[in-house]
């Protein structure tokens, strides 16, 4: 079974929109999914300037970073 990890935003007033989809569209793929939630606002931007992102997700496959929701897209409508 192919490995993902997924760190996305979920503040207690917002859980970012591309992070839910990007996660619901790994589990309809079938991938074991490893799950990092970045829970306050000062936590998701730490996590934006130490791994040089303007958004969240970041998603890993098999160890290999896709990106983001809409990089993932691409990469599974072409591994698929």
């Amino acid at each position: 079974m192919p490995q993902a990890k997924i760190t996305r935003m979920v503040l207690p007033d917002h859980e970012c929109p591309f992070g839910r989809r990007a996660l619901q569209l790994l589990n309809d793929h079938g991938f074991e999914v490893e799950e990092h939630q970045l829970t306050t606002r000062e936590e998701t931007d730490r996590f934006k300037a130490e791994h040089g992102l303007s958004t969240t997700p970041l998603i890993e496959i098999d160890g290999e970073t896709i990106g983001g929701c809409n990089e993932l897209e691409k990469f599974l409508s072409a591994h698929v």
